[in-house]
């Protein structure tokens, strides 16, 4: 027995990723709960979030707290334990950690130290909230969460204009409103939205709207807007006969220094289109 009373694991000292539940207690996997049981320690972004769940399952085990303002400095401690023998499982609040999520410096640093790191799937609100969405899933892309700042949060979006794929957003109450207007801004009014809201919890709930429509909607009631939100947002359509941006804002500084004629070519090559395209185009807004 070890000096805190606690009966040594018997697994591998490594690190072990575990996924936890969004919400419902009941969504987890059988091989979570028996690392949880197994492992010397349980690293948790808020230790009081998380004794919760381990009090649900009675898994009585020493917890270390691992979070943003924390994790370059003790995830060197947690690196010392498991190469001292000690296995350790990462949790965070709900889902798979590192997924917007601390644990990345940890995992990084892992790799550099030669410690094992073992994922254990399970539940992620991003693959949770696409699989009811009704949007293209064959191909997304997971933005996260958005800068806080309404010039870093428009800046980002407008980085996104021209993506194609279905777009996945982590939102929080207090933003949504103004997430989805800047997304009217700047993708325009008829772009669909889907908003999850509280999944897997008592008060689950997908609404599909129009961006402009969506924000009506939300403005409705101020329920509307309490919850944990995954914001999903269709891509752009791309059109075969029109000139992407990226190319037409590449021929516009390359006309400043060349002819039209070469700045169309060079245009062309770089961005994979057709020159005489480009070229009229310089001609008619150059």
């Amino acid at each position: 027995m070890s000096e805190n009373g606690q009966i040594p694991s018997l697994l591998p000292a490594k690190l072990y990723i575990v996924a936890t539940p969004i919400g419902n207690m009941s969504d987890i996997t059988y091989r979570a709960i028996e690392i949880l049981q197994q492992v010397d320690l349980v690293a948790a972004e808020d230790t009081r979030h998380s004794g919760k769940l381990l009090k649900y399952y009675q898994i009585k085990k020493p917890m270390f707290p691992l979070h943003d303002h924390n994790e370059r400095e003790r995830g060197k401690v947690l690196i010392e334990k498991i190469q001292s023998g000690q296995s350790v499982a990462l949790i965070s609040d709900a889902g798979t950690p590192l997924i917007s999520d601390p644990g990345y410096h940890l995992v990084n640093e892992c790799r550099e130290a030669g410690v094992d790191i073992v994922p254990i799937p399970g539940p992620s609100a991003v693959i949770t909230a696409l699989s009811a969405a009704g949007l293209p899933t064959d191909r997304f892309s997971f933005e996260g969460f958005l800068p806080a700042k309404e010039k870093g949060k428009q800046d980002k979006l407008k980085a996104l204009i021209e993506e194609t794929r279905t777009m996945v957003f982590y939102e929080s109450p207090r933003r949504v409103t103004d997430t989805v207007a800047q997304i009217v801004n700047i993708f325009g009014a008829d772009r669909k939205i889907v908003i999850a809201r509280e999944l897997t919890k008592t008060f689950e709930s997908f609404y599909a709207l129009p961006a402009s429509e969506m924000v009506d909607w939300l403005n409705q009631d101020t329920n509307h807007c309490r919850g944990e939100f995954v914001l999903m947002v269709a891509g752009a359509q791309k059109d075969e006969e029109s000139i992407p941006q990226v190319a037409l804002n590449t021929l516009a500084l390359l006309k400043e220094q060349l002819p039209l004629k070469k700045a169309a070519a060079l245009t062309a090559q770089i961005h994979d289109q057709k020159k005489n395209e480009l070229y009229k185009w310089g001609l008619d807004n150059l």
